[in-house]
């Protein structure tokens, strides 16, 4: 009786130890890394975390992250390509150190969004703009729909909508326990349980994490992130921990796989890309977008197989990625025919 009393009492202090250790923390992660860039305002009280690096004389190069990444997933190729140009990487609203999303997370609002921020943040087109996976839709519909603000477009194994036809219902059940899971995630992270597992994942004992992982059946995504994370600068790890241990991070991952069924619809008959330099990164890894396909993206579009890599090409082979940007740059500031060298460029490559 007396152990079944010091239970009660027991479970609700940590509770509340763990409520107060990740509102302290929160606090001060935002206090550590918020300075490193800053919170753009386009209204309706929505503000959008963006980093800028580097200046040159040609277009701003634009990055777009994938489904559930940040800014950070950039960090390896903005700082190199800072070198010779004027780059932007951000947080799409819902993510990272954004405010929370308000609209459907679907390519033509973030675009709207990317958009007021530019904008707002005093950046004027043209853009070079590059995006990975699920921001290569959103790269594809800004330089279809604003083709007058778009250099060229560099797209990283950009999400396959051809593969959604549109959404079966073997695959709207796998959306949707994906977002169970993610939504237990926000209960998880009040309770500081999800600070304690990652600090102990980024920390390397890994202890923690390795008990809760096995006790959730999670331990195959853990060796695909931690594959995925030992390829990114040591640095951006305590960033990258501060914003799985938000609840808001879990929040905004639900809105974004939620998002899915109508990115694909948005995306199925997108309209081409045309009068501008595309470039499509491929993983060795995947088949090939046939040309009927590549067609679609535009008629000029280009692909390139990147042998040595997987999904997260960008972090596998960066210096492909950097190159393309510098070519498409090289391009855009000679005056030249765009298109015609990009094919010239990509062919003997």
């Amino acid at each position: 009786m007396i152990r079944l009393l010091w239970l009660l009492l027991l479970v609700p202090i940590l509770l509340i130890l763990g409520v107060l250790y990740q509102w302290v923390g929160a606090r001060y992660d935002r206090r550590r890394f918020l300075p490193l860039g800053r919170l753009v305002h386009i209204g309706k009280r929505r503000q959008l975390f963006m980093m800028e690096m580097g200046d040159g004389p040609g277009p701003s190069v634009i990055f777009e992250s994938g489904i559930g990444a940040t800014s950070q997933n950039w960090a390896r190729i903005q700082e190199s390509v800072s070198e010779f140009a004027h780059t932007v990487s951000y947080d799409r609203l819902g993510l990272g150190w954004s405010t929370p999303a308000v609209s459907e997370r679907i390519p033509s609002k973030v675009v709207e969004e990317l958009r007021a921020m530019l904008q707002a943040a005093g950046i004027a087109p043209p853009y070079l703009l590059v995006g990975h996976s699920f921001g290569g839709l959103v790269v594809r519909y800004f330089a279809a729909e604003f083709p007058e603000e778009v250099a060229g477009a560099v797209l990283v194994d950009a999400m396959r909508t051809d593969e959604w036809p549109p959404v079966d219902e073997s695959q709207r059940r796998l959306l949707d326990r994906g977002v169970q899971l993610l939504q237990w995630g926000v209960p998880i992270a009040y309770s500081g349980l999800a600070r304690l597992t990652t600090m102990s994942f980024f920390c390397r004992s890994g202890r923690i994490t390795k008990l809760f992982t096995r006790a959730t059946g999670g331990h195959d995504v853990l060796e695909r992130l931690t594959s995925e994370l030992d390829k990114m600068p040591t640095a951006v790890w305590p960033i990258v921990a501060a914003h799985w241990s938000n609840p808001a991070y879990f929040r905004g991952m639900t809105a974004h796989v939620q998002g899915v069924p109508g990115t694909v619809t948005e995306m199925l008959n997108a309209t081409p890309i045309v009068g501008m330099p595309v470039v499509l990164l491929t993983p060795g890894h995947s088949k090939a977008i046939s040309d009927a396909d590549l067609r679609k993206i535009g008629p000029d579009a280009q692909q390139l197989i990147a042998e040595k890599s997987g999904h997260w090409l960008h972090l596998d082979e960066p210096e492909l990625v950097i190159e393309q940007i510098r070519g498409m740059l090289t391009l855009s500031q000679s005056g030249l025919s765009c298109v015609a060298m990009m094919q010239e460029s990509v062919s003997a490559e």
